[in-house]
């Protein structure tokens, strides 16, 4: 059973969420929440306790009724327990990312961790206006981590504190198509534009909800009709893009990645689609150029391999990284000077400017002999 502390940090957790709830048990691995919007979310303490059949078990509460599993744990599942929750369309929440959503609602002590201090900017805000930005940014946050189920949440806590919001109502509908949900985050769109027309959000919104009923040309259509009222859309041109990939349409996306370039010629990420594209569109050598590019401004090798995962890319091989020869004792080998070791080694991908680059074959200053 859950120790007494797991079960205060639980408790605080869902009270802090706004978290509406149906039922409530614990089970031998921790504690099980029903929500009345068809969620259950599966507290686990120990994930060392946890087996293919506790999820299984999991996924057949209620006899069956459509649920959603989302499994939140401090420590780390096993990756055979994780696919499994995945493939069944759960969510795991897990290890630093429990350890954020407990720290952005306040209770870092109960991890053992002193309170953070809020941002002296922040502290300008009413109570109310900082508890709703607060929230927002949560609900953000958890939909670029690829978390929609916890963006849901607390999207919906923000429509609760303020239902005239309208960034927080295009969230829910965001959330919900990120969930596989078009005909609900549809009717979310719907209600938005009904009382505003004219509101960006939902209208790309609903472009996204014809992408996801297998509608990509009317998708894209919507995207170029934004972009004729007010071409300095980047948000709208950043999705119109995405949608180009998606079709494969290789030529038109290269053209909106260089319009992009254009206005932000240092972003990583765009310069490894500018060299995606190119390398689609039968330019390799320039393509090879532009990913050496994308490094050297700072592209991180997750995030390297997470776009060619998704664009059906091969997966690069880690930059190896020198590690200095031990010196012992028994042996009087020279350790190569940094020049030579470049010369016999692949050379690591590099974050600074080229031009902060040591030439080849530069000589060290002369130092001055002591008398």
């Amino acid at each position: 059973m859950a120790t007494p502390s797991f079960v205060q940090l639980v408790g605080d957790l869902v009270e802090a969420m706004g978290q509406r709830l149906d039922s409530a048990k614990p089970i031998p691995e921790g504690l099980v929440l029903r929500t009345n919007d068809g969620f259950l979310y599966a507290f686990l303490e120990d994930p060392l306790t946890v087996s293919l059949e506790t999820v299984r078990r999991l996924l057949a509460e209620d006899g069956g009724r459509p649920t959603r599993l989302v499994v939140l744990t401090p420590g780390h599942l096993p990756l055979v327990i994780s696919a499994e929750v995945v493939k069944a369309n759960g969510t795991v929440v897990e290890g630093p990312r429990f350890a954020e959503l407990a720290r952005q609602l306040g209770f870092e002590s109960l991890l053992g961790e002193e309170p953070r201090a809020r941002p002296a900017g922040q502290r300008r805000l009413l109570p109310s206006a900082q508890l709703l930005d607060d929230t927002m940014q949560r609900a953000r946050t958890w939909l670029d981590w690829g978390v929609p189920a916890l963006a849901l949440r607390f999207y919906r806590q923000a429509t609760q504190m303020k239902p005239e919001f309208l960034p927080a109502k295009a969230g829910v509908g965001r959330a919900l198509l990120a969930l596989g949900l078009p005909d609900d985050a549809d009717r979310i769109f719907s209600e938005v534009l009904t009382a505003h027309p004219e509101d960006v959000d939902a209208r790309l919104g609903k472009a996204a909800v014809l992408g996801a009923r297998a509608q990509p040309k009317d998708e894209v259509a919507m995207y170029r009709q934004l972009l004729e009222e007010d071409e300095a859309r980047t948000e709208v041109r950043a999705h119109l893009l995405a949608a180009l990939i998606d079709m494969g349409d290789w030529r038109s996306a290269r053209v909106e990645i260089e319009a992009m370039l254009a206005r932000t010629p240092e972003d990583p990420q765009l310069r490894f689609l500018h060299a995606a594209a190119l390398e689609r569109t039968g330019r390799t050598g320039l393509a090879e150029e532009e990913r050496e590019e994308a490094r050297r401004l700072g592209l991180p090798y997750e995030r390297e391999v997470a776009l060619c995962q998704h664009l059906g890319l091969p997966v690069p091989a880690r930059p190896k990284v020198e590690v200095p020869v031990a010196r012992t004792a028994a042996t009087t080998t020279v350790e190569p000077t940094p020049v030579a070791r470049a010369e016999k080694a692949p050379r690591p991908v590099r974050s600074r400017p080229r031009s902060a680059t040591p030439k080849r074959g530069a000589r060290a200053a002369p130092t001055r002999k002591r008398k």
